[in-house]
């Protein structure tokens, strides 16, 4: 037998498709909650600014996301709230408020319904992400990870910033269509995955994307061709997965 072309990292689990519903849904919540740890050791959400979206397995019209008012480094299993249709929040620690991100329920619950292949959404505010969202425009195929979202990428041109509103979310969704990526006009980056780990993983690979355009304004583009070659290897399942474990690895304790 050949060996795997993608080995599990040390005490990490690969794709598993046996868990039961229980062992998926803490699954998805441990990688919930590292995702939350991995924006906070990159700087990100200081300002309270952000979210990450983990849907049930079981009540599927249901995710999971952060408590409000816990910082983002010191998240765990227990901080993260079931929300349910109508931002009610069904279960929670006694420890915490059962309060949530409104913008947060408003972006991810009408996401979630319009993309079933979706498990988890990311989004929060970067220093490269929300200055390149300004320009309302696309990414080029300027560098290499560029490639991964280039023909997998939407554009939200919408004033709705606040996002105050379930139709913002709505209007978000579509602007998504079937996707990995949204740029939200004068807000920021967003993604998402069937996993937690691909979302959180092209979330920090489109941070990198964006900062490269921000910097080299007048980059030259390699012809679609050449990114579709890229593309093959850069934007699949297995690509966005492993990120994530690179990013646990290296910025986790």
């Amino acid at each position: 037998m050949s060996e795997s072309p993608y080995p599990p990292f040390p005490g990490v689990e690969p794709f598993d498709t046996t868990r039961s519903v229980d062992e998926e849904r803490r699954h998805r919540l441990n990688t919930c909650a590292a995702g939350y740890r991995i924006f906070g050791a990159m700087r990100w959400g200081q300002l309270g600014d952000g979210h990450i979206s983990a849907r049930d397995p079981e009540l599927t019209d249901h995710f999971w996301m952060l408590d409000w008012g816990v910082g983002f480094a010191r998240a765990t299993v227990e901080h993260l709230v079931l929300v349910g249709p109508g931002g009610r929040v069904r279960d929670h620690s006694g420890d915490l408020t059962g309060a949530i991100n409104t913008a947060g329920y408003n972006i991810h619950a009408p996401l979630l319904e319009a993309r079933p292949d979706v498990i988890s959404a990311a989004h929060t505010h970067t220093p490269y992400g929300t200055p390149w969202s300004a320009n309302v425009e696309p990414f080029r195929a300027i560098s290499q990870e560029s490639c991964a979202f280039v023909f997998d990428q939407g554009l939200f041109d919408d004033e709705e910033v606040e996002v105050l509103s379930y139709d913002g979310g709505k209007r978000i969704a579509a602007a998504l269509g079937t996707g990995k990526l949204c740029i939200l006009r004068n807000h920021g980056l967003l993604t998402v995955g069937g996993s937690v780990e691909e979302a959180v993983g092209w979330f920090a690979m489109a941070e990198r994307v964006a900062e490269v355009h921000v910097k080299a304004p007048g980059a030259k583009a390699i012809s679609d061709e050449a990114a579709a070659v890229a593309a093959s290897t850069l934007g699949t399942r297995h690509a966005g997965w492993r990120l994530f474990q690179w990013l646990r690895v290296n910025t986790l304790p």
